[in-house]
């Protein structure tokens, strides 16, 4: 072997080795405390735990419908760590509302620049659910930006029940046009639309919102409940309509769905593929 040969596998060597190194240094150690909250970590009516590791310079906090950026690190009571936005070097953005309930309360209580220490119990976490980090997570959040949401349109007062007057379809889709649009066409059954719009209960609960996400949402329309696919073949670009949908043409009495008659305000912006 000569010695070119020799001092290029040495080299490889040691690069592969510098890169095992890497990987095993990966994970961040866990904290002391990981094992259960101190004595002096706050601790709400809920159950959640939390200590400020370092305090923030904002003023205010988030709302549970803001949209928040963070450096994160998660941790099983047995100091495993199972993720992490810092070892990724990417920070992670979402809204509030969209993630754990541990998160959903504990990052309300933040302000920007602030670093805290989380001890979410299962019951706020993932709930025991398979191929999830089980038992109580611990978690070391920083808070970088908050992106305040936009408001939620009003209720309607019409909502417990269509008023007289309104457009009735055979199947019992009740309707009526809020805004008159410019457009000249129909969606059909299989075009996908871009639409904005809020969705409440009868008792007046909205459930869903593409307008407090401040982002319209896109979908074919023979891939959403019955009342949408039929309601949105109404309307033309522009309109804006209100929806009264029978549960049979909602979610049937599905598990885990909003129930009963649903009201959805709907705006149609585009259609995106006729």
């Amino acid at each position: 072997m000569n010695k070119l040969l020799k001092k290029v596998l040495v080299m490889n060597l040691l690069l592969t080795l510098s890169s095992v190194g890497m990987a095993m240094a990966v994970d961040i150690p866990a904290p002391t405390d990981v094992a259960a909250a101190p004595a002096d970590a706050e601790v709400s009516e809920s159950g959640l735990a939390s200590k400020v590791l370092s305090p923030g310079t904002g003023t205010e906090h988030p709302a549970a419908a803001d949209k928040v950026t963070v450096h994160y690190t998660g941790w099983t009571t047995d100091g495993k760590m199972f993720d992490s936005s810092v070892v990724r070097d990417k920070q992670s953005s979402f809204p509030l509302n969209r993630v754990i309930a541990g998160w959903t309360e504990g990052l309300q209580l933040m302000v920007v620049g602030e670093k805290r220490r989380f001890w979410i119990p299962e019951n706020l976490a993932y709930g025991g659910r398979p191929g999830r980090p089980a038992g109580m997570l611990v978690f070391d959040v920083e808070l970088f930006e908050i992106e305040v949401a936009p408001k939620p349109p009003a209720v309607p007062t019409d909502v417990a029940a269509p008023p007289e007057g309104v457009d009735v379809t055979k199947s019992g889709l009740a309707s009526r046009v809020l805004t008159a649009g410019s457009g000249e066409r129909n969606p059909k059954a299989s075009s996908t639309v871009k639409v904005h719009y809020s969705g409440w209960t009868t008792d007046g609960k909205m459930f869903d919102s593409s307008v407090t996400r401040g982002e319209p949402t896109s979908f074919p329309l023979n891939r959403v409940i019955p009342g949408w696919t039929e309601g949105v073949q109404l309307m033309v670009e522009g309109e804006k309509r209100r929806f009264w949908i029978p549960q049979k043409l909602a979610y049937k009495g599905q598990a885990g769905a909003p129930a009963g008659m649903l009201v959805f305000d709907v705006e149609l912006i585009e259609i995106v593929k006729f």
